[in-house]
Parts: C-alpha cells; structure tokens; sequence
C-alpha cells in the first residue's frame, strides 16, 4: 500500500456528506508541493483527492477551508481513471487521510478555561521524633 506524508494545501473547501450507514466523511482536493522551482519560478505540484472518514470529518470540517495547510498521511495512495469533457481519459491519485496535524499558525482557538481545581488538603503534622524533622539534602 502505498503513502505519502508531507505539508499539503486545501484547493477548495471541504465538502462533508454523510453515507446511508451514518458514517461522516470529508472530501479534499490537496495540493502537494514537490521537486525546485523550474524556469517560470513555480514549484511543481500534484494534486490528491483524498477523504477523511469519521468523527475526524465532522469536527475538522471547519477548519478545512481553501488555502489551508496542514501535514498529512495520505494512506492506500492509487492512481484512479476518470472521462474528461473533451473524451479523453483522465488520471488522479486518490487516498485516504490516515493522519491530520495542524501547522503552524492554523492551530484552533484553544478551548474555553476550565474552573480552577480545588486546592488541595494540607498534610496533617506529624509529631518530631528526632531524625523526621530534618532536612534531606546534605550539604557535602
């Protein structure tokens, strides 16, 4: 099977369906950036169709906008055929999301603070009995 594992951007936003088994899942166009830069100044890069599957899907989906980056591992990487309008056929890679981590900058917004924790109880005071009342580190 095969992988691939790098820092991709969303061509368009995610479009989440749900299947008729109650399953969520996302679809994705991700670009990802491979290779230098050629004459033009431009780096080359190759488009994915991937899906995200899951609870992932429908709590990731708001952050899975145009123009976002994040890394990923695309798992079960295959080369699909499709008709393209003028009649030829088509080719596009096409995987499932196995990972997702948010980059830097594109972090959501930390959750709401909780309530401080109680403070917590005071040891109660143990009698002297010679050798319990001294300090444990030795000043040689």
């Amino acid at each position: 099977m095969a992988t691939l594992i790098g820092l991709f951007t969303l061509g368009r936003d995610a479009e989440l369906r749900t299947t008729s088994g109650g399953d969520q899942v996302a679809s994705l166009a991700l670009a990802y950036n491979y290779g230098r830069k050629g004459a033009d100044n431009k780096t080359p890069s190759q488009w994915v169709d991937a899906a995200l599957w899951g609870d992932r899907a429908g709590k990731l989906i708001e952050y899975l906008t145009k123009g976002t980056q994040f890394y990923m591992q695309i798992d079960d990487l295959h080369v699909e055929t499709y008709p393209k309008n003028d009649g030829t056929q088509g080719v596009k890679l096409v995987g499932r999301v196995g990972s997702v981590e948010f980059t830097r900058g594109q972090r959501p917004a930390a959750p709401a603070p909780r309530a401080p924790a109680a403070a917590p109880r005071p040891a109660p005071a143990k009698a002297a009995s010679g050798f319990d009342d001294m300090d444990d580190d030795i000043p040689f």
